[in-house]
């Protein structure tokens, strides 16, 4: 996947974005936040096209069925 892919760019904007507004806060939990914006409209997004089906879904991802259900758990995603 190419470095200049839209999704890239808006992390890198999101993330220049977040730092020009720290208004002299400490950064906390970057990594966490980004995973968290990412991760969660992803899993949705795969969930809605494979119409629910797990296996299908981690297939797609290519992730372990358990983790799949476990991050689904985490950002309470049915």
């Amino acid at each position: 996947m190419s470095e200049n892919c839209k999704l890239s760019q808006a992390v890198q904007e999101s993330l220049d974005d977040y730092f020009m507004h720290l208004e002299g806060e400490p950064p906390h939990a970057v990594y966490d936040m980004v995973l968290g914006c990412v991760e969660k409209p992803l899993l949705n997004y795969i969930m809605h096209k494979v119409g629910g089906n797990q296996s299908k879904a981690a297939e797609i991802l290519d992730i372990n069925r358990n983790t799949l259900r476990k991050k689904l758990q985490q950002y309470k995603i049915e």
